[in-house]
């Protein structure tokens, strides 16, 4: 799925933006999204880049910790259009949950896939050639994660899916990575608060990245 000359830009929330350092990108970080964080996005760049070092291939995340499916449209413009990414990574969902258990100001699953597709649909008209890499949200059964938590992410995964199926994008099922992980050791281990991934997560995910696009060149 990659090819030479990609401009890859990853989104998402606090996963995606694993505290990636927005005043080199000029604090807002528009410009610039070098500062790739310390997360999957970073790991399945860093691979990427350094098997493909002649390809030309650019790498951006501007991923905002916090941020639901409406937060990211409303910066969709600024963060995505005027850059002009020929791949958009987005991984989004476990926020409209989190919100809602905790402060009921998440959003509500029928918004959820109207707001994503309308995302979808409104960047494939303004970006004809763009392909999308749809990452299923996730969580894991311990830290903050509560009775209702995997069913409410669960519906929210099976929006992700419909919605790669729909728009021909390559789907990345975190969820079952993270499900299979547990047989290995406990949930903790993969990311103890059961949503922000601990470094070994993390590397679980660009792993499950890089393997669902295919990196490598294609010979």
């Amino acid at each position: 799925m990659i090819i030479p000359g990609d401009r890859i830009l990853f989104q998402g929330d606090s996963i995606t933006d694993a505290s990636r350092d927005k005043a080199k990108d000029g604090g807002s970080g528009v410009e610039g999204g070098q500062h790739l964080g310390s997360g999957y996005a970073m790991l399945a760049a860093a691979r990427l880049l350094a098997d493909r070092p002649g390809d030309r291939i650019e790498v951006r995340n501007l991923g905002i910790s916090g941020n639901r499916v409406v937060d990211l449209a409303a910066r969709w413009q600024e963060h995505c259009w005027n850059l002009k990414p020929t791949v958009v990574s987005i991984m989004i969902g476990v926020n409209d949950t989190w919100h809602q258990f905790q402060r009921e100001a998440g959003v509500d699953h029928a918004r959820f896939e109207r707001t994503y597709r309308h995302l979808l649909a409104d960047t494939r008209a303004r970006l004809p050639g763009v392909r999308f890499v749809l990452c299923e949200p996730f969580v894991l059964p311990c830290g903050v994660v509560g009775p209702g938590w995997r069913e409410d992410v669960d519906a929210r995964r099976a929006v992700v899916k419909t919605l790669a199926g729909e728009f021909a994008a390559v789907f990345v099922p975190f969820q079952a990575v993270f499900d299979a992980a547990c047989t290995r050791a406990p949930a903790e281990y993969w990311g103890a608060d059961g949503v922000h991934p601990s470094p070994a997560g993390h590397q679980l995910m660009a792993d499950a990245w890089l393997a669902a696009v295919g990196h490598h060149r294609e010979r």
